[in-house]
């Protein structure tokens, strides 16, 4: 059944754009034409948050808070082994795809640090990946509470997570 979804898609999009009387080769283009110049204006601030988390790894910065910020986590309930993935998520999806592999490999897939990590995954975001790519198309720089506001909601979804992994 999957392999029929996008050739359905495709076909409805086409029906509709029939239906509607839109001209779907000229919409196609002009999306294409709005995609160049979105990766052309979104460029830079994707190599600066990808130069950031790769200078937080590489530096040793990321092990070094990750130290001093486990003891603060496990008062909220948060497994130490954790510490290190809440930091990198927020900044990177494929570094903390990279991370989840790991804890799966040292704890098991059914382990309950890895449940934890599972649930985290799904209920937090790449909040300074998002932020960078979104603001920079929307021109929008007064972003004064959307960084904590998105953090805190992470951290909070985190300490949720575990306790929810807890109980089931």
């Amino acid at each position: 059944m999957a392999v029929y979804i996008i050739p359905i898609f495709i076909v409805f999009v086409l029906v509709f754009s029939l239906f509607k009387k839109i001209n779907a080769y000229d919409s196609f283009v002009s999306g294409a034409k709005q995609a160049v110049d979105l990766c052309i204006n979104t460029f830079p601030y994707l190599v600066a948050i990808f130069s950031i988390v790769e200078l937080l790894q590489a530096s040793g910065l990321s092990n070094l808070i990750s130290s001093l910020a486990s003891p603060i986590f496990k008062v909220f309930g948060i497994p130490s082994e954790l510490t290190e993935f809440l930091i990198i998520r927020p900044f990177t999806g494929s570094g903390s795809i990279g991370m989840l592999s790991n804890l799966f490999s040292l704890y098991g897939p059914d382990s309950f640090v890895s449940k934890c990590a599972c649930v985290i995954m799904s209920c937090s975001e790449t909040t300074f990946y998002v932020v960078a790519v979104y603001f920079s198309t929307t021109k929008i720089k007064k972003l004064r509470y959307v960084i904590p506001v998105c953090l805190l909601s992470s951290f909070i979804g985190s300490i949720i997570a575990c306790a929810l992994c807890r109980i089931f």
